[in-house]
């Protein structure tokens, strides 16, 4: 299938065209025929398979030919036709930079809104006009109460992402910013689940939705290869680390870690060791994280040590190793981080470094994606409990306890010291 048998505009297949894409993804394939039939839809898709693409383009069509931008109820008010909500600050830029790109060719205005940024520019944006914005449930809040955004007119609804802003506590923000939209809208919400708390969303949100779900099994993007090394403590995981960086070449890589405090000491540390590191993590003001992501993209900064919600929805397509110092808590967390290399058809490496207290995440890691892990060793960081380098097909890459060890021969029966 191509993009024009989608029944998207000239304009917007131009842009298209312009980005080198022909071919739509299954989860576009499946997603804009039924946005542009005004259906709501509910949609799992792994990271990486171009589902910012699968709304943007209903969207940006929607929007070109249902006539002009709203005019405001009072000057300095921003009143969009599209909201689409993001958890965070960097999948709401990455959002709204797809808009920007494939509207090109219209005459539409993308607006980001996002906490931890000055006020005034966000409110001069708002000022000339805005057609699709694209914010954190917690920044919109704000501007809501302050009158500069207007929800009245909204005529489609985006929730990206939507069960990681469960989790990180905006529902109350969600269920305000949809009690303020119109009841007759378009919603789309996409997920990597729907159980529990998003599958209650979804159902409050949605009208006869229709449901995607293109998440195959969960498995993790072909084009990356996976391994793990396991490592006997944390100093033993970073003189593996630093061997892995010092092979990488000219390529770059993201070292994701479990804490913020962490991960500015893990990339002063590298920074001491001769490696262009830095640091990025939810504690850091929006100056300091755009500059370092900006670092990232010039190719100033080789190695970015990140914590997860720091690096949700970041897109560097010169990433060619991630590597999970520690594994993520949540199984779901471990395509979305890998996912971060083989971007855009590329291939890409994921290697992660495994104590023996996470062994059991590992276990659940290889249960989420269907597939075994290979287990490697770099010659000299061996650890001291051996570990199969090569498991067989199907079978976990972590060592059963007790493998390897000859069985001891039965204790003799204690005699009771009791008289009889």
């Amino acid at each position: 299938m191509r993009f024009e048998q989608l029944e998207l505009i000239p304009p917007l297949l131009q842009s298209l065209a312009a980005c080198g894409y022909d071919e739509p993804t299954p989860i576009q394939a499946q997603t804009i025929p039924l946005l542009l039939q005004g259906r709501d839809v509910i949609a799992s898709a792994q990271t990486g398979t171009g589902k910012t693409a699968a709304f943007i383009l209903p969207a940006l069509q929607r929007l070109a030919t249902h006539g002009t931008r709203p005019t405001p109820r009072r000057r300095g008010v921003g009143v969009p036709r599209v909201l689409v909500l993001a958890p965070t600050r960097e999948l709401a830029q990455q959002v709204a930079t797809q808009a920007t790109r494939y509207g090109d060719q219209l005459r539409l205005r993308t607006v980001c809104l996002f906490g931890g940024a000055p006020y005034p520019p966000q409110y001069r944006d708002l000022e000339r006009g805005v057609d699709i914005l694209v914010a954190t449930p917690g920044r919109l809040i704000d501007h809501v109460q302050r009158g500069r955004v207007d929800l009245s007119r909204l005529s489609m609804l985006v929730l990206d992402e939507a069960d990681r802003m469960l989790d990180l506590g905006f529902q109350e923000d969600v269920e305000r910013v949809c009690s303020l939209a119109p009841a007759e809208r378009q919603t789309v919400l996409f997920s990597a689940t729907f159980d529990g708390a998003a599958g209650r969303l979804a159902a409050a949100l949605t009208r006869t939705a229709a449901r995607i779900d293109v998440r195959t099994a969960h498995a993790a993007p072909v084009a990356i290869e996976q391994r793990v090394h396991f490592a006997d403590d944390r100093a033993h995981k970073y003189r593996i680390l630093d061997r892995l960086l010092a092979e990488v070449g000219e390529g770059q890589s993201i070292v994701f870690i479990a804490t913020k405090r962490d991960a500015e000491t893990l990339a002063n540390k590298l920074r001491d060791e001769g490696h262009t590191a830095a640091a990025l993590h939810g504690d850091m003001n929006q100056r300091e994280r755009d500059r370092t992501v900006m670092r990232l993209r010039r190719g100033g900064v080789r190695t970015l040590v990140a914590t997860d919600v720091a690096a949700r929805g970041l897109d560097v397509p010169g990433i060619s190793q991630v590597i999970n110092f520690d594994l993520p808590r949540q199984a779901e967390s471990y395509v979305h981080r890998i996912g971060r290399t083989g971007r855009a058809g590329a291939s890409g490496i994921a290697v992660s470094l495994a104590n023996a207290s996470e062994r059991g995440t590992l276990r659940q890691i290889e249960r989420y994606t269907g597939s075994a892990i290979p287990a490697r060793v770099l010659p000299g960081l061996e650890p001291s409990r051996r570990e199969p380098t090569a498991p067989a097909r199907g079978r976990p890459s972590y060592a059963p306890s007790g493998a390897g060890r000859k069985a001891r021969p039965a204790a003799p029966p204690r005699r009771s010291s009791r008289r009889r």
